[in-house]
């Protein structure tokens, strides 16, 4: 971990670290350790933001990290049809190969480093699944599902995806080299990710050497979260203890700050962390299942509709 690297972090774009004095050094609010469990068809998961209160999410709904986890021959796992409306979905994957499906003839694969984004809408029926090389073979499997809400004007807008390889991301260091910052959605002093989204936000993955630290600029229109994926670490300026399944809540502020521990496991080189800011829509929120809606009525529409098959029906084969 992970499939997008460089060899030599200094000769990529530098993100200017900001002056002490011109900017809000965001505090740390609370660190919450996520629970594990199962989804789709049994593989292991950490909810991400499982406790966390919603204001302090929004635009965000929910962050699973699947794995990681190397799967022997036969063992890997997918989801099977399921539905979904009124978000987008975002499938970083780290590690693997994943096959996506739709009613509507849409989706596609994504293998290491990839990013898949898919705006749900109005509503669809999908598929995520290995694919049956890897099925056979196994092998290691890891990444990162994202929910990103959608406005109310935006609900029910028509499905599409974004399929973001991973050499389209934007990669960045950090002014002494110490950390690789993968800029997949959004701005980041002046950079911009190649995500497009409908609700602003900013999403990156970054790999932090031991002992390194990030100070970063940060919209003050947007929320701030910070994701463990692998190592051990400080966030914010008072150095709150941090390591792998911890999501840390920012306050208000311009600036966030992220630091490895000098020391890290033998099998985690370096802190890996997945750093989100969003701009709040600040609209009711009627979430219960694959449905984020803004009322109990619109929810109750959305069972009604998937029931009748109004969200599509499942292929009698599958590609």
């Amino acid at each position: 971990m992970p499939a997008i690297t460089v060899e030599n972090p200094l000769t990529l774009p530098r993100v200017a670290a900001p002056g002490p004095a011109a900017v809000v050094q965001r505090p740390v609010l609370a660190v919450s350790t996520s629970p594990t469990g199962f989804e789709g068809e049994g593989f292991p998961v950490r909810r991400a933001f499982a406790g966390i209160d919603q204001r302090h999410l929004d635009p965000f709904i929910m962050m699973d990290q699947m794995g990681e986890v190397d799967y022997a021959p036969g063992e890997p796992k997918g989801t099977p049809w399921h539905p979904h409306r009124g978000f987008e979905t975002v499938t970083y994957l780290i590690d693997g190969t994943f096959v996506h499906q739709d009613s509507e003839g849409g989706g596609g694969t994504i293998n290491d480093g990839d990013t898949q984004w898919m705006t749900a809408g109005s509503g669809l029926l999908h598929i995520e699944a290995p694919p049956e090389s890897l099925v056979v073979s196994g092998g290691l499997f890891h990444g990162v599902q994202l929910w990103v809400n959608l406005p109310a004007k935006d609900k029910m807008t028509a499905p599409r995806y974004q399929d973001i390889g991973g050499g389209q991301v934007k990669l960045l260091s950090t002014p002494d080299g110490g950390a690789l910052l993968r800029l997949i959605a959004g701005d980041l002093d002046g950079h911009r990710g190649p995500g497009v989204t409908h609700t602003p936000i900013t999403m990156v993955h970054a790999t932090v050497s031991p002992g390194a630290q990030i100070e970063l600029p940060w919209r003050s229109d947007f929320n701030a979260l910070a994701y463990v994926l692998a190592g051990r670490g400080a966030i914010g300026t008072d150095h709150r203890p941090v390591h792998l399944g911890q999501t840390a809540v920012f306050g208000a502020g311009e600036a966030i700050t992220v630091r490895a521990d000098e020391a890290q496991d033998g099998n985690t080189p370096d802190l890996e962390v997945i750093l989100l800011g969003g701009r709040p829509i600040r609209e009711p929120v009627a979430h219960y299942g694959p449905f984020v809606m803004n009322s109990k009525a619109e929810l109750a529409q959305a069972f009604e509709d998937f029931q009748a098959g109004r969200l599509g029906r499942i292929p009698a084969t599958r590609d």
